[in-house]
């Protein structure tokens, strides 16, 4: 009788700690996907002003090319 009472105290104990465990996984989980979220959102913010800063020295590369030619043709003209 001693026995199975210990055996369902053990249990007990299991089943505890089991539950324990599982809402420490999932904190971890939801703390993870928090910081995985946040990481996105600065993500996406980065990449759309690299896009930006892409476009921005693309029209002055543009520029430089139209002042180059404009040179040559005054040049030329010398």
């Amino acid at each position: 009788q001693a026995e199975l009472a210990n055996y369902k105290a053990e249990i007990r104990v299991l089943r505890l700690n089991q539950s324990v465990n599982l809402a420490v996984v999932k904190e971890n989980a939801d703390m993870a996907l928090q910081n995985l979220l946040t990481v996105l959102a600065a993500s996406d913010s980065s990449i759309k002003q690299l896009i930006s800063g892409v476009a921005s020295l693309q029209l002055v590369a543009d520029l430089l090319k139209l002042i180059s030619k404009l040179s040559e043709t005054v040049e030329d003209k010398d």
